[in-house]
């Protein structure tokens, strides 16, 4: 079985896909880690220099290779990568791929975000909470038509990462 957690950026992709990991005893990847590996820049740089364009190019050919390498594992996506193309449609058209959506609030993300702002170049511009709320709002209503076609809809709202863990194992077993 392969595991593609998907969702916004602050949901909780890789600690809970790391905790998923252990718990299954199926190796961790992270999406973008891959595409910085393969590219030899950070995804930061991939945009600035070659665009989003070029990205997405790169991370749906850094998902389908892995998809088609391992038959076992957890891999975190990036926020984005549902959205683009017919994403969705190749991975929910594997039998051996399960999705689920990390589904968080607006108000977790914008607090969750808020504090790694600096860490995160595409939010780095905003100014206070209010404007990173807009953002997030934005993009939430933008991606939601692909984040809702996820095999399984988790809510990680006011849960730890043992109690997401252990809802999505139930889940799939």
């Amino acid at each position: 079985m392969r595991i593609v957690l998907i969702g916004y950026m602050g949901s909780g992709k890789t600690v809970v896909g790391k905790q998923i990991s252990e718990t299954l005893g199926y190796p961790f990847l992270d999406l973008d880690h891959l595409i910085e590996t393969n590219e030899k820049k950070k995804i930061s740089k991939i945009f600035s220099e070659k665009g989003e364009i070029y990205f997405r190019r790169k991370e749906i050919e850094a998902l389908k290779e892995t998809i088609s390498t391992s038959e076992k594992m957890i891999l975190s996506t990036g926020g984005g990568t549902p959205c683009y193309g017919d994403t969705m449609n190749y991975l929910n058209n594997n039998n051996e791929v399960v999705t689920i959506y990390l589904k968080a609030s607006l108000d977790v993300l914008t607090d969750r975000l808020f504090k790694e702002k600096a860490n995160r170049p595409l939010i780095a511009h905003t100014q206070d909470k209010s404007q990173l709320n807009d953002f997030i709002r934005k993009h939430l209503f933008e991606r939601a038509f692909y984040y809702n076609q996820a095999s399984l809809v988790i809510t990680v709202d006011e849960k730890t990462i043992s109690e997401i863990n252990e809802e999505i194992i139930i889940k799939l077993f």
